[in-house]
């Protein structure tokens, strides 16, 4: 492992430096919802659809008073509306204010529907000291990739990435490899040529070396 990635990351990090999430939330408490809304949807058609909802739910009071059902005629072509749905509302009966909103990492993992993960989002977007690292499905696929990180589950992930990245660059780091996973990493057929991560990207290392092989052998 490189001994020292922060001269690596510097820059990626830089590259994304507050940039905002792709939901586009207007207040907490529409980003609390947003995000719990997201998990395993994609982040655009919760943007499509969450207008309509949050002109019939514009607070955190007016959800409190809406029971699952209510929900549904908003949130039917979400992946897993039914869970989402109840966690949002119950949610909503437990704070009853916007500005009672949660801040801190223990505090909004307690509320249904929120994992570490989302509670770093949260966090991240709120201007919060960050207390985790975001590790979305983007970040297990970029991060072992580049090698800071290895394995498939999150948490594991996610303690790595902390191991390595100073707690006061927490909050950027994370937003930092998934937006680099939205745009250039992806699943297939990623922009290695054009990474701000190539040189020093065991993924793209690798893939380079067994091209070079080839290309020699065909000679």
């Amino acid at each position: 492992m490189e001994q020292n990635w922060m001269e690596y990351l510097e820059p990626l990090m830089k590259q994304y430096d507050k940039r905002k999430h792709p939901l586009n939330y207007k207040n907490r408490y529409q980003l609390l919802v947003m995000v719990i809304l997201s998990a395993q949807d994609s982040d655009r058609h919760i943007n499509e659809l969450t207008p309509a909802f949050f002109e019939a739910y514009p607070s955190m009071n007016s959800l409190a008073n809406a029971t699952p059902d209510d929900l549904y005629r908003y949130l039917s072509s979400v992946r897993n509306f039914g869970n989402k749905s109840e966690w949002i509302t119950k949610l909503a009966q437990m704070i009853e204010d916007d500005d009672k909103i949660p801040t801190t990492l223990t505090e909004l993992t307690k509320l249904p529907g929120v994992g570490r993960k989302s509670a770093n989002v949260i966090i991240r977007e709120s201007g919060n000291n960050a207390e985790g690292v975001i590790v979305d499905l983007h970040v297990v696929r970029v991060a072992p990739r580049i090698g800071i990180a290895s394995g498939t589950q999150p948490e594991k992930i996610e303690k790595q990435i902390m191991a390595i990245v100073p707690q006061e660059r927490w909050n950027d780091i994370g937003m930092a490899l998934s937006f680099l996973g939205r745009e250039i990493c992806r699943p297939t057929d990623p922009k290695c040529s054009i990474c701000i991560m190539n040189k020093i990207c065991n993924y793209y290392n690798e893939t380079l070396q067994k091209h070079e092989h080839v290309t020699s052998d065909s000679n």
